[in-house]
């Protein structure tokens, strides 16, 4: 857990480490002066191994900090995150935090800078999504002095704090609900894996699930590609064509799930009789297709409201604060999961 009396990091901490001037130091992470290729690196090492970032504010602001909570998300393309970001939004609008949002394309290097650029702001607090990050990115975790809350996932160790829900339960309830339905030949299709960890947990927990009951996957599909209703007809027209006997398929998130119902629909598939579906993070915007795609709730708002309910708690000083909160998905049939007769 964060340690909010801990000593900030100085220049003096990276000079000690890398075994050069304050100065030098201060040259290279501001990219001013004339230094060699050589010291520059040994201090950017040292730097990065420590977790310093530098403080844009320093002397500008008595307290050094700015009202802002730093908002770490992987894409602003996926609907999923716009919901978070309104469960946070709303969550801080009769306080005197704002957010701000960086957005790190699933790139564990983009998310480095990101952070490295919020952190010098001095920011009351983090919002970031996800339990992994590169052992810069964790440093700087850890030595931010400001409530961290990691969102999305409780599957993992936190640096801090942690709001979302288990993907590994949700991928083993979502097989043990395909299960009962009677479907046994089942094709997985999903997207942004393996640099979407949580994705991966889903899978995982699904994947063992069916393996508990004597059942493996019978064909699979990744992409690294965003989630699209073009990406699934597409993905599904291949799989079809390579294993057509296929009874089920379970796709990564919704959107491209969608395409696959439309592409099996033209083909002239009988859902759930012929072929069962099913998605996850019932989007709402989805609500209008010819049938109900089967799918599980990610408690998105939820989520945003929960992180940002511990921001403000830990920033007005209160000291009992639930800092794991587990949320549970409800599973939504609709009328692509129907049991068999």
């Amino acid at each position: 857990m964060t340690d909010p009396s801990k000593r900030p990091l100085t220049l003096r901490d990276v000079s000690e480490a890398s075994g050069v001037s304050e100065m030098t130091v201060s040259r290279v992470l501001r990219n001013k002066g004339d230094v060699s290729a050589a010291t520059r690196e040994k201090v950017q090492e040292a730097a990065k191994r420590l977790g310093y970032v530098p403080n844009k504010i320093a002397g500008a602001l008595a307290s050094q900090r700015v009202n802002l909570v730093a908002v770490i998300i992987p894409s602003l393309g996926n609907m999923v995150f716009p919901e978070v970001l309104s469960g946070i939004s709303e969550m801080l609008e009769n306080t005197e935090l704002q957010p701000v949002v960086g957005v790190t394309d699933y790139l564990p290097e983009k998310e480095e800078k990101v952070l490295f650029d919020m952190l010098s702001w001095r920011p009351a607090g983090v919002i970031i999504a996800g339990l992994e990050h590169s052992d810069a990115s964790r440093a700087m975790l850890a030595q931010a002095g400001v409530p961290v809350v990691e969102i999305m996932d409780i599957d993992g160790d936190p640096v801090d704090a942690c709001v979302g829900i288990s993907h590994r339960r949700a991928g083993r309830k979502m097989a043990e609900a395909i299960i009962e339905a009677g479907y046994r030949k089942i094709g997985f299709m999903g997207t942004k894996m393996p640099l979407d960890h949580r994705a991966r947990k889903r899978f995982e927990g699904f994947t063992r699930t069916l393996a508990q009951s004597g059942i493996e996957i019978a064909d699979q599909e990744f992409y690294s590609g965003g989630s699209a209703l073009a990406k699934g007809r597409e993905m599904t027209e291949t799989m079809m064509d390579r294993t057509p006997d296929l009874d089920f398929l379970y796709y990564s998130n919704d959107m491209i799930g969608a395409g696959g119902l439309l592409y099996l629909m033209e083909s002239g598939r009988k859902i759930p009789e012929d072929i069962g579906l099913a998605g996850f993070n019932a989007v709402e915007l989805l609500e209008g297709l010819p049938q109900q795609l089967a799918t599980m709730d990610a408690c998105r708002s939820e989520i945003g409201q929960k992180a940002a309910e511990i921001i403000v708690a830990r920033h007005q000083g209160q000291a009992d604060v639930e800092n794991t909160v587990s949320l549970r998905p409800t599973l939504q049939p609709g009328e692509t999961l129907i049991r068999k007769k």
